[in-house]
């Protein structure tokens, strides 16, 4: 972990008893949890509550989730250098029956990966076999709303003020500033690249059209800082370039949803954001309130000026 990365707060769980122990500890729920996502939030939650060997699987976890739905408990446990009895353990505090129920969760999702096009559809086919088919505009509208607003009020009560306060530092104190962002990340980099560009630093986006990023990344320098914006699952162009520009001494701010995120891992300063989830698609509302309170902080940090033009138009201000 490097120095400015945020800790969570940590949580208190119920020792686990030794392997003698027939009832082995769950989360805070008595259900295991339905989904990938959900598994892995409750995860996070969790993490700093885990004993040395579960964090070891728990991290195991994070990084290979698109391998845990083929390989077996023995496979597991030989990766991450514990027994299975430890896999077993680990199922067993987030609910599940046992390895195999919890590596079924993972299978259930192989299949999307494999075909991302028809995820969307997906989706949509579990909201009108769910009986929502007579749903109207408006109210999937209202649905949507309603989860944007949970988002940002979720964020509003989680944010770091002091990893915030931080990569204000970082973004103050260089010259050169970085964007990193690709598939559900690009919005965001690209509203990051459109408002960075109104400070007197040198703004570059790594948009990894046509593989140039590959080439991009020589140009990075030590001391310069990279926004790197990636969510599960981790764009793979995203972190390896987030890899490479710390190779070659820049600082990073990543802004992602987990603090076991390879993002998270490279990163000097993390800013946690999660958004919420509306019929199985994901807003991005909070991330974009995150993206812009970093913008003005920086801003306001730098005292831009907001003189008005000839034209009325306010010539320095980010819309």
């Amino acid at each position: 972990m490097y120095p400015g990365e945020p800790r969570a707060a940590s949580v208190n769980i119920a020792r686990m008893p030794g392997p003698s122990t027939s009832r082995y500890p769950m989360s805070s729920s008595e259900k295991p949890p339905a989904t990938v996502e959900q598994f892995l939030q409750h995860l996070t939650q969790e993490y700093d509550g885990l004993s040395n060997r579960l964090k070891v699987i728990a991290r195991h976890v994070e990084t290979h989730r698109d391998q845990l739905g083929l390989e077996g408990i023995q496979s597991l446990a030989e990766a991450c250098g514990v027994q299975p009895s430890a896999v077993v353990r680990f199922a067993k505090h987030f609910g599940f029956s046992g390895f195999s129920e919890m590596q079924r969760l993972f299978r259930e999702g192989i299949a999307q990966q494999i075909a991302p096009g028809r995820a969307y559809n997906l989706r949509l086919r579990d909201v009108i076999e769910s009986g929502s088919s007579s749903l109207q505009p408006e109210q999937i509208a209202d649905e949507f709303i309603k989860g944007s607003i949970a988002g940002m009020q979720q964020l509003r009560q989680t944010l770091d003020s002091q990893a915030l306060a931080q990569a204000v530092d970082l973004l103050a104190d260089t010259q050169a500033i970085w964007i990193a962002g690709s598939r559900r990340a690009f919005p965001i980099a690209v509203y990051l690249d459109y408002a960075l560009q109104h400070t007197d630093k040198r703004i570059g986006l790594f948009s990894a059209l046509g593989s140039m990023h590959l080439g991009q990344i020589r140009s990075v320098r030590e001391g310069d800082v990279m926004i790197v914006i990636s969510f599960m699952p981790y764009a793979e162009e995203t972190v390896q370039v987030a890899q490479q520009a710390v190779q070659r001494g820049a600082r990073l701010i990543a802004i992602t949803d987990s603090r076991m995120s390879p993002l998270a891992r490279e990163a000097e300063v993390t800013l946690m954001v999660q958004d919420s989830a509306t019929f199985g698609f994901r807003a991005l509302t909070a991330t974009m309130g995150l993206a812009q309170s970093l913008f003005v902080a920086l801003a306001y940090r730098l005292e831009l000026s907001y003189l008005p033009t000839a034209d009325g138009a306010h010539g320095t201000q980010a819309g």
